[in-house]
């Protein structure tokens, strides 16, 4: 059941930010976008609520409860990122703005943005890891090591990413040196 919530409030997801952006640039609508896009965070807090009733009514900890805090966690962290970034599209697509600037891609600059994204993970770790610590309090003296080795899962992936972003900082990417190359003649020989 928890499995379906989560594929439900993902879908979810998608629909309402579709729906929120569509509404706002192709309708005009901006009060009922933003309406539709604060219904976003509800998905979580029916995920979270599920999630409680369901260990509260005897149900065995599972995968099913540690994959439900990660993808809170997740969506936390990185919700509010997403639709800023898809808005930033929409508008260009769809209401003639700006190109969205891309992330940078060389230097200290990308350490910085690197830096920033492994911050969002910290954030969803944490997040996941205190949900799954309240839930292991919550059940008490059954088996919560699945809770446990979801709380590891999360870490571990703070820490794969922490050495991703480590790698932009200790080895920035240099950007090519475009007044250094020679130009290649095009003009055709032996004709």
């Amino acid at each position: 059941m928890v499995v379906g919530l989560i594929v439900a409030c993902e879908v979810g997801f998608w629909v309402l930010l579709a729906a929120g952006l569509a509404v706002r640039y192709l309708l005009k609508w901006r009060r009922t976008s933003v309406a539709l896009l604060l219904c976003e965070p509800v998905l979580e807090v029916v995920l979270f609520a599920v999630t409680a009733v369901d260990l509260r009514n005897g149900a065995e900890p599972s995968w099913e409860h540690g994959l439900a805090a990660l993808y809170i966690g997740y969506t936390v962290a990185y919700g509010h990122y997403t639709i800023r970034w898809l808005d930033g599209h929409a508008a260009h697509r769809l209401a003639g703005a700006p190109r969205p600037s891309r992330p940078p891609r060389y230097g200290m600059a990308r350490a910085r943005h690197e830096g920033a994204l492994w911050l969002r993970t910290l954030l969803a770790a944490a997040v996941a890891c205190a949900l799954l610590q309240a839930a292991i309090w919550y059940v008490g003296d059954g088996d919560t090591s699945t809770l446990r080795t979801f709380q590891w899962v999360s870490l571990r992936a703070l820490g794969i990413h922490g050495l991703i972003a480590l790698t932009y900082l200790i080895w920035p990417k240099k950007q090519p040196d475009t007044a250094a190359r020679p130009v290649e003649d095009r003009t055709p020989t032996g004709r």
